[in-house]
């Protein structure tokens, strides 16, 4: 092994070790090791930043961009909330949840499926009396299982398929996939739906300062407009199909104030007082094509278009306490508009401009977001930072999903490539306004597209130092003795032992070469072989660091670290026995 070899190694080496230390976070040790290759000499200083300008970049970007529309679309929750009414079972709730977020994620990023279907998760939780842990790790499970059915359905397969078209001229296509993909997802979710007991019971989230407020009760005015398929229905049929998630206080129709009787037929221009909990009232008003009272006022100019909610305590010191949103002038002089209130042991009946607001009360307001926060603090207002409502914004369901579609058709018919179709979809849900740019640009996960810029030069240089070559060399005379199956076996089963202590990208980035130079070095076809460092990276059941996914649930399920291998382990055995044949038998190796 020459020097430059050993100081590879030595790079990748103490990068995983960071990786397992834990103590810096993953884009910050990328970082460390472009810095330790630069200085090492094993990456040139002009290829320091190539990374940066690589289409994965792009592409992961874009489908988060794409992930944050869908979500804040609702059309997802929508649907399945017809569904979540008639499955009442715990194991039934189980399946739906990850077969809902498997194959979701082979249509888009499979952490912005599971984003998607934690919220139903919560909703099923709470109505089954059971805790989130029993659904949220068997859903961060399935998603990952899910995005192996497509390029596009996790960043491992997007690399993969570049690295076979460097080797053969060929890129894998958006379903080259699925044959494995599928199989695994449908037995990982039979084992799931058994396997989850596995997992201890008693794993519950801290509570959050949302949940220790115990607020439930808001009220806030909704407006009938033409084409609501409120128009016509009674009072008593409303509630019902809404199964009393809701209370109807009052109906305002033509400034008369009357009482809603079951009976009452509701009609255009009524303005409906309704109260609830914050998700009971925007699925209401969502899915009914209600219109909020006041959110289509004018707006100041310097407030500029990106107009969004907060959610907010009145303080001691308050301009507002003792005052009505309609004495103050609130829109008028503050360029907001007071969209709810709570008020707790209280229930309110009354309009919102007439309600005497008091300390403790919790607002909901609407109003640019350049103004909103400097807005708080002149009425002295605190805002909960932990706990974010759609309840007012726009949201225009179709927008996202086309375009999702359209980018996906146009990658699978290869007119053009993945990178342009998805960053023209991002480009178009913004344009559109079906997702505010502010909102886009957080959904972005920095750290991730940082970790992938900083990790692609130093990985190639296990390629250009000749690295990858001799490991390839040694695994080769390792399993000139194994049987075919063996072979790939051997790499599926290094690839999933190295990716639970880096992120999934980054091992695929260090075994994709290794496993090329390795199936070169045996005479065989090179598909099966990525096909199964794609498996390896994507499956990453051991930990909550290796992927964003089991990251994501680590929290809100209330799970220690151990938790993951109790239901990971058994699931990894399987993908190994079952991924094995299954890879072979759609990609023979010669």
């Amino acid at each position: 092994m020459t020097l430059p070899q050993m100081l590879s190694v030595a790079v990748l080496g103490g990068m995983m070790l960071l990786f397992i230390w834990g103590k810096l976070r993953y884009d910050v040790v990328a970082v460390i090791a472009l810095l330790a290759a630069l200085a090492a000499g094993v990456v040139k200083p002009k290829e320091a930043f190539s990374g940066f300008s690589d289409d994965i970049v792009i592409v992961v970007a874009s489908a988060l961009v794409l992930s944050g529309a869908v979500q804040r679309s609702g059309v997802i929750e929508s649907a399945m909330l017809v569904l979540q009414r008639r499955v009442t079972r715990i194991r039934s709730q189980l399946l739906l949840l990850c077969a809902s977020v498997g194959f979701a994620s082979a249509l888009v990023k499979n952490i912005g499926a599971l984003a998607m279907m934690m919220p139903v998760a919560f909703q099923m939780a709470k109505r089954s009396n059971a805790s989130p842990a029993v659904f949220l790790m068997p859903m961060a499970f399935a998603s990952l299982l899910g995005g192996l059915i497509t390029l596009i359905g996790t960043s491992p397969n997007i690399i993969v398929s570049r690295v076979r078209q460097e080797m053969t001229g060929e890129p894998f296509g958006m379903f080259d996939y699925a044959p494995v993909g599928l199989g695994l997802t449908v037995v990982g979710l039979i084992f799931l739906r058994f396997g989850y007991r596995l997992l201890p019971r008693d794993r519950r989230a801290v509570p959050t300062l949302g949940e220790a407020l115990d607020i439930q009760d808001y009220v806030t005015e909704a407006l009938i407009p033409a084409g609501s398929p409120v128009v016509g229905e009674t009072v008593g049929a409303f509630l019902e199909r809404h199964e009393d998630e809701i209370t109807l206080s009052a109906i305002l129709r033509s400034g008369v104030r009357s009482a809603p009787f079951p009976d009452t037929e509701l009609r255009e221009g009524d303005l409906l007082i309704l109260t609830g909990a914050p998700d009971g009232l925007e699925r209401v008003i969502a899915t009914d094509a209600l219109e909020l009272e006041g959110q289509h006022r004018d707006r100041p100019v310097e407030g500029g278009d990106d107009v969004g909610v907060i959610e907010a305590v009145i303080g001691t010191g308050s301009v507002l306490i003792g005052q009505t949103a309609a004495r103050l002038g609130l829109h008028e002089r503050f360029g907001v508009n007071l969209i709810a209130v709570s008020r707790r042991g209280e229930r309110i009946a009354r309009r919102l401009a007439e309600v005497q607001l008091r300390a403790g009360d919790v607002i909901v307001l609407q109003g640019p977001l350049e103004l909103l926060f400097e807005r708080l603090g002149e009425l002295g207002c605190l805002p909960l930072a932990e706990r974010t409502l759609r309840l007012g914004s726009a949201r225009k369901g179709l927008i996202p999903l086309a375009a999702l579609s359209v980018a996906m058709l146009a990658t699978a018919l290869g007119y053009v490539p993945v990178a342009v179709a998805f960053f023209a979809a991002a480009a178009f849900v913004i344009i559109s306004g079906a997702l505010p740019v502010r909102e886009a640009y957080g959904h972005i996960e920095w750290p991730i597209l940082v970790m992938l810029g900083a990790l692609i030069p130093v990985s190639d240089s296990l390629r250009t130092t000749g690295t990858t070559d001799l490991i390839g060399e040694q695994l080769s005379h390792f399993a000139a003795i194994l049987p075919p199956w063996g072979a790939v076996a051997l790499i599926l089963a290094a690839t999933m032992a190295v990716t639970p202590f880096l992120n999934n990208a980054a091992t695929v980035l260090v075994m994709a070469p290794i496993a090329a130079t390795f199936a070169t070095g045996l005479g065989y076809r090179p598909e099966a072989f990525l096909m199964a460092t794609a498996v390896g990276a994507g499956c990453d059941f051991l930990t909550p660091i290796g992927h964003q996914c089991n990251t994501l649930v680590m929290g809100p399920g209330g799970y220690r670290f151990g938790d993951y291998a109790r239901l990971g382990a058994p699931l990894s055995l399987i993908v190994l026995v079952v991924g094995t044949p299954l890879i072979l038998w759609a990609w023979p190796v010669t």
